[in-house]
C-alpha cells in the first residue's frame, strides 16, 4: 500500500435503516479511524433497536457490479464482509474477491435483537467459499458454535472451535466473548503459531447495537492501514469499549454505540 495515500476499506454487507449496524456502522466507524470507506450492499433491513421487521437482499449480479466499481477504479486496502443475506450472494462476493487484499469475515448470522439474518441453507457456502478466503474471521459464541459444531461453554472449548476455524481454512480466528457472562469479557484470538486472550471489563449496558459490525470494521480499517493482526484487533477493541462506554443512548432497545468517539484515529 502507498503509504502517502489513505487506506481503502470495502464493506460489503446490509444497510441498518437505523444507523447502529451494518453498512452504516461500518462507513462511520471506517471513517473515524482514518480511513476511506466504500459499501456494497447485499440487502436492506427495515430495523430499529426493538428489531427487525424485513430484510430485502439486493439482486447478486448487482452486489458482483458494485464490487467490480470500487475494486477497478478506487481500489481495497482491506474488505470487510458483513450480512450476506443468501447462498447466491455469498458465492458471488467470493468469486469477486480479490486475491492480495486481507478479508475480515464477520459471519453475521443472528441480529443484537434475535432476527435471522443468514439462512442456514447459506451457512454451507459461507463454509466452503469464503472462510479459507478470510484473513480473519470474527465470530461471536453463537456463531463460532454453529459454523464448527463445537461446543464453546469454557475457554478451552472456544480456543478449539477457533482451531477448527483455521482447519476450515481462515488464517486466523477472533471468538469473541460478548455472549458469555462475568465481570470480565475476554476475546481469544487464535492463529497457527499462538493464542492470544483480549481481556477488558464488562460494561453493562444495553447499548449493543451493530457492536460486531463495528468491530470487524474497525479492523479492516487497522490492517488496510498497515498495522499487524493482533494490534489491529486490540485497537479495535479498544475502540469499541470506549464507543459502548460514550453510547448516546437512542431507542427503547439495543441501543447503537458512539461510532464517533475517535476521531480520524484519536
Amino acid at each position: 500500500m502507498d503509504k502517502s495515500k489513505i487506506a481503502r476499506v470495502l464493506t460489503i454487507a446490509g444497510s441498518d435503516c437505523s444507523g447502529g449496524a451494518g453498512v452504516e456502522a461500518d462507513i462511520k466507524t471506517i471513517t473515524a479511524l482514518g480511513g476511506y470507506g466504500c459499501a456494497t450492499y447485499t440487502g436492506l433491513t427495515a430495523q430499529n433497536t426493538l428489531g427487525v421487521q424485513d430484510v430485502h437482499p439486493v439482486p447478486a449480479e448487482f452486489v458482483a457490479l458494485c464490487m467490480r466499481m470500487v475494486l477497478s477504479d478506487i481500489g481495497v486496502d482491506a474488505i470487510k464482509l458483513g450480512m450476506l443475506t443468501n447462498e447466491e450472494i455469498i458465492r458471488t462476493v467470493a468469486a469477486n474477491l480479490p486475491e492480495d487484499v486481507p478479508v475480515v469475515l464477520d459471519p453475521v448470522m443472528v441480529s443484537t435483537s434475535g432476527a435471522t439474518l443468514l439462512p442456514d441453507g447459506a451457512i454451507a457456502a459461507l463454509i466452503s467459499e469464503l472462510i479459507p478466503k478470510a484473513a480473519l474471521i470474527t465470530p461471536n459464541l453463537p456463531e463460532a458454535a454453529k459454523i464448527t459444531g463445537l461446543p464453546v461453554e469454557t475457554e478451552a472449548q472456544r480456543i478449539a472451535a477457533g482451531r477448527k476455524l483455521l482447519e476450515m481454512g481462515a488464517k486466523a480466528a477472533l471468538v469473541k466473548g460478548g455472549h458469555s457472562s462475568g465481570a470480565a469479557l475476554t476475546d481469544l484470538l487464535i492463529t497457527p503459531e499462538k493464542v492470544t486472550a483480549i481481556t477488558l471489563p464488562r460494561l453493562e449496558t444495553r447499548n449493543t447495537h451493530g457492536t460486531g459490525c463495528t468491530m470487524s470494521s474497525a479492523i479492516a480499517t487497522s490492517l488496510a492501514q498497515g498495522m499487524g493482526l493482533e494490534a489491529a484487533v486490540r485497537r479495535a477493541r479498544n475502540y469499541l469499549q470506549d464507543a459502548i462506554a460514550t453510547a448516546p443512548g437512542l431507542g427503547a432497545g439495543h441501543g447503537p454505540v458512539n461510532h464517533l468517539v475517535w476521531q480520524a484515529g484519536g
